[in-house]
């Protein structure tokens, strides 16, 4: 993969992100910036995506830790390096742990 496909699929995903985001009852505050989007939750707690592109993988940040993620063009998908796990079920996790409220993410 290109650097250049690599930023596409990221900005791809983090708007699926922030689309989801606007459907979110909790009170919760999001920002991009620069290749990095925070949701700050009503807790103060954070969720935090950066692209890391020297090693073409998408990192989470949340209060459970971090994780890192490589594309798999097959399954089309973000799965964590470390046991294979896709980024929509951490993310879904993350959220439900940190705002208390549900909110399915589906970013295909």
């Amino acid at each position: 993969m290109t650097e250049s496909e690599f930023n596409d699929l990221v900005d791809v995903t983090l708007q699926q992100i922030e689309e989801r985001l606007d459907d979110a009852e909790s009170d919760i505050d999001y920002l991009i910036s620069g290749g990095v989007l925070t949701i700050k939750c009503e807790n103060r707690s954070q969720i935090i995506f950066t692209r890391q592109t020297p090693v073409l993988q998408l990192w989470l940040a949340t209060k459970d830790g971090g994780f890192h993620f490589d594309y798999d063009a097959t399954g089309k998908q973000w799965l964590r390096d470390s046991d294979q796990t896709p980024l929509v079920d951490m993310l879904n996790h993350a959220y439900v742990t940190q705002t208390g409220e549900p909110l399915t993410f589906d970013l295909n």
